[in-house]
């Protein structure tokens, strides 16, 4: 949903309260949609030699196979939790970043703040990353929705517009921006996309909603309309070679607070079968690589726990039948997990049914680490939980050609 950055943006014209929102926009979502049309889900097999580039193009439409788990098994349990961790990393990589990758085998990044090096300086960024990552691979992620919350721009980059300008293009010209976007992402080495939006805001809450609504970010209050655009987008990003997250799962239409400053934000409205979830159920039946579960609370759906550690809530993407990562909003800086020992925070999620807990915040991952350690030493079924979630999560890897299954 909204996260915290290490560097600040600050748009001309907009007011302080606005500004300091947008600084800290972005993501904070099994087997993926992949970088080919006519492809389905990313195969766990295959031969892909692991490499940097993001670009590499997934031909197989079969489901996962076990080869991708018997990579997973293959690996220590440390470096099985460390795949379910995305860690946020900043320009010049500090020796908490660097400690997350190497040390605790953290296998993605986000990309933090904003930059505006370009496209081929952002390559040489991320193939410097990669080259701290193991055999594994490291999968890079950025918040790159449009609007006020475009992470990377400068050379080579296009300025995409916000969500709310993107729903007035016809679908088709959607997908067709979209793939020159994810072109420019893929040849800067990012094979993931924490985009786009599939929040539902309705016209009555648009100026209320801080999430999404207030800022732009979201295609509309029709659910049809805002399926479409969801659609078209993650379209768009599959035939340029990234794969995308959709976010922020069940949905933050209905909610007024932003999760990263408010303790708790609940939803009293949307249910299981609320029309505000077609757009994430469509884009399960497109076959998106990811989905991001929210840490707001959905009253009429598990009144005691955020979305990210309800089985309840995640169940329902179970229920449609997904097979990609459930990917977290963050664990890390967000003020609505303040109250929860950091050590509980992978663990839950993952209990819950997640595969990959984002945390903005590096200095935490080694206690995100041993909670994840210490639960599956002590229980054997969340340790095989926790190889699901790293299976999972090297499935769409290999897709991109990061990591050899094989």
């Amino acid at each position: 949903m909204i996260r915290r950055s290490r560097r600040t943006l600050a748009p001309a014209g907009v007011g302080l309260a606005l500004a300091l929102a947008v600084a800290v926009a972005g993501c904070t979502a099994a087997t993926p949609l992949v970088p080919t049309p006519s492809s389905s889900l990313p195969t766990a097999s295959g031969t892909a030699s692991p490499s940097h580039a993001a670009s590499v193009t997934p031909t197989s439409a079969e489901p996962p196979v076990p080869t991708c788990r018997a990579t997973a098994e293959g690996l220590s349990l440390r470096e099985r939790a460390g795949q379910l961790l995305m860690v946020g990393v900043s320009g010049t990589l500090d020796a908490a970043e660097r400690k997350a990758i190497t040390t605790y085998h953290a296998g993605s990044v986000i990309l933090m703040g904003s930059s505006s090096e370009g496209v081929k300086r952002t390559a040489t960024r991320t193939a410097a990353l990669a080259k701290l990552a193991g055999e594994t691979g490291l999968l890079v992620a950025v918040d790159q929705e449009g609007g006020l919350v475009q992470r990377l721009t400068g050379p080579g980059f296009t300025t995409i517009p916000s969500a709310a300008k993107q729903a007035k293009l016809s679908d088709e010209a959607l997908r067709s921006r979209s793939q020159r976007w994810a072109e420019e992402l893929a040849a800067a080495g990012v094979p993931l996309n924490l985009a786009p939006v599939a929040d539902v805001v309705p016209a009555a809450k648009q100026s209320t909603n801080q999430p999404v609504g207030r800022l732009g970010r979201g295609y509309g209050s029709q659910p049809e309309v805002v399926s479409a655009k969801v659609t078209a987008f993650a379209d768009g990003m599959r035939a340029g070679g990234v794969s995308s997250a959709v976010k922020h799962f069940p949905g933050l239409g209905e909610v007024t607070g932003n999760t990263d400053f408010v303790a708790r934000v609940v939803d009293n409205v949307t249910t299981a079968t609320s029309p505000g979830l077609a757009p994430f159920r469509d884009a399960v039946e497109a076959e998106v690589a990811a989905v991001m579960v929210s840490s707001a609370y959905y009253a009429r759906i598990d009144a005691r726990r955020p979305a990210l550690f309800s089985p309840k809530v995640i169940g329902i993407l179970g229920e449609w039948g997904f097979k990609g990562v459930v990917v977290s909003d963050d664990v890390g800086a967000a003020r609505a997990l303040r109250g929860v020992p950091v050590s509980r925070r992978a663990r839950d999620f993952v209990a819950a049914g997640g595969d990959l807990a984002i945390t903005v915040t590096p200095g935490l991952v080694p206690s995100l680490a041993a909670g994840l350690i210490k639960a599956a030493e002590a229980d054997p079924e969340f340790d095989e939980r926790v190889t699901q979630a790293a299976t999972t999560v090297l499935a769409l890897k290999r897709a991109h050609g990061l990591v050899d299954c094989g």
